[in-house]
């Protein structure tokens, strides 16, 4: 089976493929799926196509992926994220990775706790403007309506509405699709799940033994299947999100980000103010800056030249190449994507094409 679980992406193999057996990486148990948004093929296809569409943010330049670049993890390589009217703002994007079990959805809301709610935020937002759809919503909708593949899916997403194309709807099918976003093939997972003892370096064994240690218990906040804050999945307990101070003086408290593919996720912090995972071991090392808001669990540590080697090559054992090049998560719009390679701030970058076994999550079929 192909490492990556890119979860529901059946309508790249065909329509009525459907089963009831649920595959997903080891350790990853199903996301849960909100009763008024159930996974279909169509609507997972709908919502890629949708999450790649510039013709959804209000003047026409951006998409989601347009900050969420799948080569970059689902952020965008810049220290702050840059709306569709040129307005910076104030936070990172986000990496999307494994969203599906996060408790919380943005930075420093713990309220937005939906992918479907979580739409809203960058489609809507006014200070500042991120993909500045409020006020444009009928030109927005003329634009969907005018395109064919819309004309075909939004009804086979969505066939019990007489009038499916809506914006509504349109967030439904990207919340689909962001499901889908499952990273759990790295190194790591190949070493701890299947027994591997080759797919991490000695130098990574020895990082992890340093980073689930007392000493610097990383894994007190950047723990479970995502390294991140708390997850929720079906089946699983109510769980409340969780917002701390990173030991960043004025700044406030912060979800808890992945730490999946955070090699490729760079600049770091939700601000992007360190470009390399050294700066950041630095800062945690120091005990972050002196503040009365400071996590207690910031307080600082000693890593010899040798060890701080030995973490970084653990964080970099946690990325997951098949989630970064897999062309059933990339751009369907441009189907002929250039190779993976470095990428420039802002800029994506699909992969080459992969193979591998279909999945199966939820009840739905999905593309290697």
């Amino acid at each position: 089976m192909n490492g990556l679980a890119a979860l529901f992406l059946a309508a790249l193999l065909s329509p009525g493929a459907v089963r009831t057996a649920a595959v997903l990486p080891p350790g990853f148990p199903e996301p849960r799926v909100p009763a008024g948004n159930p996974m279909s093929p169509d609507k997972v296809e709908l919502g890629r196509r949708l999450f790649y569409d510039r013709r959804l943010s209000g003047n026409g330049t951006q998409s989601c992926a347009s900050c969420h670049a799948q080569g970059r993890a689902f952020t965008d390589g810049r220290p702050r994220a840059i709306g569709s009217t040129g307005a910076t703002h104030p936070r990172a994007a986000m990496s999307l990775a494994n969203a599906a079990y996060a408790a919380s959805l943005t930075w420093s809301d713990p309220s937005v706790r939906g992918l479907e709610e979580q739409a809203i935020v960058p489609l809507n937002n006014e200070h500042p403007v991120e993909m500045g759809a409020r006020h444009h919503e009928k030109e927005i909708l003329a634009r969907l309506r005018a395109e064919p593949v819309y004309r075909e899916l939004f009804p086979r997403a969505f066939p019990a509405e007489p009038e499916p194309i809506t914006l509504a709807n349109a967030r439904r099918a990207i919340a689909s699709f962001e499901r889908t976003l499952v990273s759990g093939d790295s190194p790591y997972d190949r070493f701890v799940w299947r027994d591997d003892p080759t797919a991490i370096s000695e130098s990574a064994r020895r990082g992890m033994a340093l980073f689930f240690s007392e000493k610097l218990a990383c894994g007190s906040c950047h723990g479970g299947l995502a390294f991140a804050g708390p997850a929720v999945w079906r089946g699983g307990p109510a769980t409340a999100p969780r917002l701390v101070n990173n030991g960043i003086a004025g700044a406030g408290r912060f979800k808890i980000p992945t730490l999946r593919n955070v090699a490729a996720t760079a600049p770091y912090m939700h601000d992007g103010r360190y470009a390399t995972l050294d700066e950041v071991l630095d800062h945690y090392a120091r005990g972050g800056d002196r503040n009365p808001e400071r996590s207690k669990l910031v307080r600082g540590f000693e890593l010899t030249p040798e060890e701080k080697c030995d973490v970084v090559a653990f964080l970099e054992s946690l990325t997951d190449e098949e989630f970064l090049r897999n062309p059933a998560l990339g751009d369907p719009w441009n189907e002929s994507a250039p190779p993976p390679g470095p990428l420039p701030p802002g800029e994506g970058g699909y992969g080459r094409k992969r193979t591998g076994k279909p999945r199966v999550i939820g009840g739905v079929l999905a593309a290697p």
